[in-house]
């Protein structure tokens, strides 16, 4: 089948983390243009405003806009920094995922941390100090398997989660916006049951995306639902999780702890260091912190280079597109 050629543009630093080696993974005839996050460079504007697919993260009403676009496609999963009231007509906009596998390791070892302390144990046997030593009623550990896993959300990264849990024991609970029947769940509520669900589980996953709908869904009163030693982990938005409230939760001991890898402020291209959040989630020591790095392998990049290469082609040819989210070829 005759392919068209296209003009595409990789917009920003995050877009540049999937341009090494893109050019074999798509025809030749197709042109492939780099542009910088503040579109200010000679000639970036109008590559960007003529560009048939755009590949990139953001679209906001201080940017040029991508008026020929007929594909706008986030290298990523999340798409609430694009404004679609601001995409052309006839542009569709599309996401990729393939970052589920790597989220679900770092969930697990997130958990596995708390049940097999091997840092400490390694730690202080250097110091003489068999802390750990089997035979010790002291040094009893718990079971990852013995516990209940709760997954707030149920798309692709929760299902990979599931999916390990099982394969250690876990019980697996869901709470999900609509009815979830699934063999590797032991028990479902829909959202308006939050609060049961949360006081379920022995552990809480959070992955849910951003939306109208889901910020702040996870408040102080779904906070308070947990049980005293359970733990929450928050590898969607971090604003689905109420800042203040969680922080709040957290400095008081509601809850046994938090690992925390999705935050409420980000770095820059101006600023590339700040606080992830204004509260101090740093002077306490009941939370893990990690900087957003739960999906970030190089399996993700190289699926999600994938997913582009595929969605490029198929526009080229005139076949429906996968992952559309809005626009033409849209079912929502």
């Amino acid at each position: 089948m005759n392919t068209a050629p296209l003009n595409i543009v990789f917009h920003g630093q995050n877009a540049a983390n999937f341009r090494q080696g893109f050019e074999a993974l798509i025809s030749p005839q197709h042109r492939i243009s780099d542009v910088s996050d503040g579109l200010d460079q000679p000639g970036e504007q109008s590559l960007y405003e003529n560009a048939d697919v755009v590949i990139g993260i953001q679209l906001h009403s201080a940017m040029p806009q991508p008026r020929k676009a007929r594909l706008f496609h986030a290298p990523a999963a999340g798409t609430d920094a694009i404004s679609t009231a601001l995409l052309p007509a006839h542009c569709t906009l599309a996401n990729c995922f393939g970052h589920e596998n790597a989220i679900a390791e770092y969930v697990m070892a997130a958990l596995l941390t708390r049940h097999v302390p091997l840092v400490r144990a390694d730690k202080d046997l250097r110091q003489g100090q068999w802390t750990f030593w089997a035979g010790r009623q002291a040094a009893l550990r718990t079971e990852m398997g013995a516990q209940t896993l709760g997954l707030l959300g149920f798309g692709h990264i929760a299902q990979a989660i599931a999916h390990r849990a099982k394969a250690f024991g876990m019980r697996v609970h869901v709470a999900n916006r609509s009815p979830i029947q699934h063999p590797l769940v032991d028990h479902s509520w829909t959202l308006d049951n939050l609060h049961t669900f949360m006081a379920s589980a022995d552990a809480v996953v959070v992955s849910l995306p951003l939306t109208d709908n889901t910020k702040g869904l996870v408040n102080a009163a779904a906070l308070a639902a947990m049980r005293p030693d359970a733990v929450l982990l928050n590898v969607g938005r971090g604003a689905v999780i109420d800042e203040s409230a969680l922080y709040e939760t957290l400095k008081s001991r509601q809850i046994g702890g938090a690992v925390i890898d999705t935050w409420y402020q980000y770095p820059t291209p101006t600023d590339s260091e700040c606080a992830p959040s204004k509260f101090d989630f740093a002077g306490l020591d009941n939370v893990l912190m990690t900087p957003h790095m739960s999906g970030w392998t190089t399996g993700t990049v190289r699926r999600r280079q994938e997913t582009l290469a595929e969605n490029i082609g198929r526009l080229s040819r005139g076949e429906p597109l996968i992952h559309v989210l809005h626009g033409p070829g849209s079912t929502g």
